[in-house]
Formats: C-alpha cells, sequence, structure tokens
C-alpha cells in the first residue's frame, strides 16, 4: 500500500499556478513605473552579454511544449519527493499460547552478601539468582517473559517479550546496588501487577526473588500481595540467603561481617500465600521443577495475531527521476539541443 508521510506537501505543486498567476502583474508594475524609479541591471561588460544573446534563434512550438513539459515533470518530481513517498508492506505476527511471567529480581546491597558456596568457592547471592533464574527462563520458551528490578525504587528492565534469551542477556548485566542499596520490595510487586493485569486473566505468574527484607518503597509488601490477588497475579517467592548470625561481603575491596543483612523467609511466606502462589528457598534442588508445575496447571493464555506495517522509504525514485529532467534541461535548454544551437551559431 503507498502512502504519503507528508502529503500535505502536495499543496506545493500549485506554486507554479500561483507564480504563473502573478508573474505578468509584477512585470507590468514594473513597466508602468517612470523611468527614473525602474531597477537596472548593471553588468561590467555589456558587450559580452549581447553576444551571448545575439543570433539566438527562435524555438520552434514543439521545443517550447517540451521545455515547459520538461519544467512541470522536473517540479512534479521534487514535490513528490518532498512529500516522502512509502510503500507499507503488511507483517502479521502471531503469538502462541504460553504464560505470562514477570520476574522481580531484588538488586539491592544485600544482594551481595557471600553467604553461599559452589565446589568450596563462595559466591554471592546476586550469583545464585542469576544460576537459578537462567536455567529458569531457558526452559520457558513459547512464554512471556518480563524483567522487574529493584532497590530503593522498582524498575522494568524488559517488558514481556517472547525473546528469552534477551531477558537473560539483561539479567546477566545487572548488579547489586544498581538501583540503589535499599529494598523497595512492595514497589516491585504492585509494578508487576500494573503490568501483568494487561494480559489475559489466567496465565498472570510472577516470580519474586529477595532475600525478604523490605527496606524501602511506599507500598508494604503484603498490601501489594494482596493487590495481586485480586488482579488473579500468582507470586511464586524464591528466597535467597541464610539464617548466619553474621553474614560475610566485600566492602572496600576487603571482606568483613555483617549482622543487618539478615534473611526473611516469614515474610516471603505470608507474600505467596496472600497471592495464592508458593514459596520455595534457592537452595532447594526441586524448587525449580515444582515451581514449573504449578505454572503448567495454570490456563495458557490464548493465541493471538497482529498486523503491523512495515514502511519502506521510496523517495529516492522521484528525486532520481527530477535529476534526469534537469540533467534534460541542461542538455536541451528551450526544448533545443544546446549542440545544434552552438552549431548554428557557429
Amino acid at each position: 500500500m503507498l502512502k504519503f508521510h507528508w502529503p500535505w506537501m502536495g499543496l506545493l505543486l500549485l506554486a507554479p499556478l500561483l507564480v504563473w498567476w502573478l508573474w505578468p502583474r509584477l512585470t507590468q508594475d514594473i513597466r508602468d513605473r517612470p523611468e527614473g524609479q525602474r531597477t537596472l541591471l548593471l553588468h561590467p561588460v555589456l558587450q559580452h552579454l549581447r553576444h551571448a544573446f545575439v543570433g539566438r534563434v527562435p524555438g520552434t512550438p514543439l521545443s517550447s511544449v517540451l521545455h515547459r513539459l520538461w519544467l512541470f515533470l522536473l517540479w512534479l518530481f521534487l514535490v513528490l519527493a518532498l512529500m516522502r513517498p512509502e510503500w507499507l508492506e503488511p507483517h502479521t505476527e502471531v503469538k502462541t499460547e504460553g504464560y505470562d511471567l514477570m520476574l522481580s529480581v531484588d538488586a539491592s546491597y544485600s544482594m551481595d552478601a557471600l553467604d553461599f558456596s559452589v565446589d568450596g568457592r563462595q559466591v554471592s547471592r546476586m550469583a545464585v539468582i542469576k544460576g537459578v533464574m537462567s536455567r529458569f527462563i531457558e526452559n520457558r520458551r513459547g512464554d512471556r517473559v518480563g524483567l522487574i528490578i529493584f532497590g530503593n525504587q522498582a524498575y522494568v528492565l524488559s517488558p514481556l517479550t517472547f525473546d528469552t534469551d534477551a531477558v537473560r542477556n539483561l539479567l546477566n548485566e545487572v548488579v547489586p546496588s544498581i538501583a540503589g542499596q535499599g529494598t523497595a520490595m512492595g514497589d516491585a510487586i504492585a509494578l508487576g501487577v500494573k503490568k501483568l493485569r494487561e494480559r489475559p486473566l489466567g496465565s498472570r505468574v510472577m516470580l519474586l526473588i529477595t532475600d525478604g527484607e523490605s527496606t524501602s518503597g511506599m507500598v508494604p509488601p503484603i498490601e501489594a500481595a494482596r493487590l495481586a490477588a485480586v488482579e488473579g497475579v500468582r507470586i511464586y517467592a524464591i528466597g535467597v540467603g541464610s539464617k548466619q548470625p553474621k553474614v560475610p561481603i566485600v566492602e572496600n575491596n576487603q571482606l568483613t561481617y555483617r549482622e543487618d543483612l539478615g534473611f526473611d523467609e516469614e515474610s516471603l511466606r505470608q507474600i505467596a500465600e496472600a497471592s495464592h502462589g508458593a514459596y520455595f528457598p534457592a537452595t532447594d534442588t526441586h524448587a525449580l521443577e515444582e515451581i514449573y508445575r504449578r505454572i503448567d496447571e495454570l490456563e495458557k493464555s490464548q493465541a493471538e495475531a497482529r498486523s503491523v506495517f512495515i514502511p519502506h522509504s521510496l523517495f529516492r525514485y522521484p528525486l532520481a527521476a527530477a535529476l534526469l529532467c534537469l540533467l534534460l534541461l541542461g542538455l536541451f535548454p528551450d526544448g533545443r539541443s544546446r549542440l545544434l544551437a552552438r552549431g548554428r551559431h557557429a
């Protein structure tokens, strides 16, 4: 389908008619002026100017028509190029049935705590999150997956999308304190509910991955969980952390132990129960399998088909035609060949 991006530029096609209508009046006004008020053309060598027009052969009616035709086509093609013609190619995007999964990942300061070990090596809570959730995302082909991170505030890092590889890459780039050192868990839940409520009812799922301690934000986590239940959003909470009295963490390139980086499993259980979901510890090897089973028991959202039009710009074609007309006007001034006119003068 052909469409013009700036169709109103087509009004410029009337400009030559306006000039044709006004030009005789302007020239007549100049002729009617007294001799002293006329504008004179000053030329340094008038003899050269006279010589250029001596022997000028009047054009034939056909050459005059060709000259006007090329001028008209030149202006027509220039205006068409300014109107920016586009060819709209229809493209239909088909979405298969699947679930709508929003991941809300804690990116606060406490996610740097080193209370996990892998092969005898201490790893941070964030490293555990990335490992657990990367496996989860990899196995959810056909589902729409989004990503929210939260610290002092909550941010949508990726909307719901079928591109799970992109979501995994974004998650791998998240570092602790990237969104602030606080933990606005309630705000993250509320933001996830806001995004999921736009999806069909029955497949709205949120995975909340955090250590369970909310230290920032405007919405209490339990109130946000009740809001999720009202909107039909199930929250599956994954707790990351340990109950050690002192938790190791690297600060200023030094390993220190702090007592204020606790792990609140009870809050996560209350949030999950309030939204008719479930709580799982990240250290449980069967946690992901259980989450898969519970999600697969839900109702999938129906397939969707959406047609969009992809624009392809075509302005280069009328612009090339205008350049061709300009070349013809240069080779055939007044509709006659320039070489033939030189031969006659010679």
